[in-house]
């Protein structure tokens, strides 16, 4: 499709969701103005077909230690698919996530594919670490896990210590962070974290995925941990059965919550925990209240806790147990064991997300969705937690 028919497209997509927004609740005309003040700004950051990308997908948004907000993502150029000429990209906004920047290209490697970024910020220097996935652009997903490929899936690292505007060299450590028996890897996609609280406070901890020769699904989760500031990386426990893309908060308590795409059949997502800062961790559970198609989610912490002292952890994905549709989000009150407040962005078709706490408190989620299909852009709302958490709040 044509890039101004596209941005046409991601109009009328933000035109709906506005129209849905608007018809959510009834409301006194007095109210109205305060309604409308609260209910999410979307915008549409990267449209299918512009800057000579057919698609953009895989997003991630991150806010750094002095308050940018980065929007990173995969621009795929030889089609819509997971395998061939892919970069990593991002646009930059110092404005809390009002006004962006032109699209940067953060890794070009010619002909092959470089994304799922993954990035986390080092609080005690400011360091933004990126890591990120490298496989040969014609390799495909089966082939690498199958172990057949004519190479295998790699990770690197670089980062940046000025806002995301520059980036030191990607470096490989796939020695240090994938075993052999390891086929596929996948960083994230979405963000890391860096622990607050124990023992292992100030560690970096970067949700994971990889296949291996597993009895019943090849598929398991894990996260590397780098307890030097980033220089140097290395891989805990895996997590399994049956799952892989993941994200990963710390609660109260200290204790770390891992939050899984599942293919074990559930409809749902599926969750593990460790009690040693990500080394280890728990058997899976199946998380009934979060409904999946098998897709990718996100989930942040917002803050240590909201203003009431609350433990606020949020969540995003496609609410549907059989179809990428009706991207949701969701605010849990009690470190994520319980999810009671939950509002749907957009109810067409949707995937992946990526969520952050904006400078100043707001939150933002940016998304991939479309009027016909999923992939037609990537949307950016930006919200607040009393419009997720209000009383009205219903998926």
């Amino acid at each position: 499709m044509h890039p101004v028919a596209l941005g046409l497209a991601l109009t009328a997509v933000l035109a709906a969701a506005a129209r849905a927004h608007a018809a959510d609740a009834c409301a006194p005309p007095q109210a109205d103005a305060a309604k409308d003040a609260a209910m999410p700004q979307q915008a549409a950051l990267f449209a299918a077909g512009a800057e000579g990308y057919h698609t953009f997908r895989i997003p991630s948004l991150i806010v750094t230690a002095k308050g940018t907000v980065l929007a990173m993502c995969e621009g795929r150029r030889t089609g819509a698919g997971d395998a061939g000429n892919i970069d990593l990209v991002l646009r930059r906004s110092t404005d809390g996530g009002a006004t962006w920047g032109p699209l940067q290209v953060v890794w070009d490697d010619g002909p092959n594919t470089c994304g799922n970024p993954c990035p986390v910020v080092d609080e005690a220097t400011g360091t933004l670490w990126l890591l990120m996935t490298w496989n040969r652009g014609d390799d495909t997903e089966s082939a690498i896990t199958a172990a057949a490929a004519k190479d295998t899936r790699r990770v690197f690292v670089t980062h940046s210590t000025d806002d995301g505007r520059t980036w030191a060299a990607p470096a490989d450590i796939t020695a240090s962070v994938k075993p052999p028996e390891w086929s596929w890897y996948a960083t994230g996609p979405g963000v890391g974290i860096q622990l607050r609280r124990g023992e292992h406070k100030g560690r970096l901890v970067v949700p994971c995925d990889h296949a291996a020769a597993y009895p019943g699904n090849r598929f398991g989760s894990h996260a590397i941990l780098s307890d030097d500031g980033g220089r140097t990386w290395r891989h805990g426990q895996a997590i399994r059965p049956a799952v892989n893309e993941c994200q990963v908060v710390e609660r109260t308590d200290g204790t770390l919550l891992m939050n899984m795409r599942s293919y074990n059949g559930k409809g749902c997502r599926a969750v593990a925990a460790s009690d040693d800062g990500g080394e280890m961790w728990s058997a899976i559970a199946h998380e009934a209240a979060l409904p999946e198609p098998v897709c990718q989610a996100a989930m942040v912490r917002y803050g240590p806790s909201d203003g009431a002292g609350r433990p606020v952890v949020l969540f995003s994905n496609p609410a549907s147990p059989k179809a990428r549709v009706n991207l949701t989000v969701r605010a849990s009150l009690d470190d994520g064991r319980t999810w009671p407040a939950a509002r749907s962005l957009h109810a067409g078709p949707a995937a992946y997300s990526a969520l952050a706490v904006l400078p100043g408190g707001g939150i933002g989620c940016l998304y991939e969705a479309g009027a016909k299909g999923p992939y037609e852009g990537l949307i950016l709302a930006r919200f607040t937690l009393q419009w997720l958490t209000s009383a009205a709040a219903g998926p």
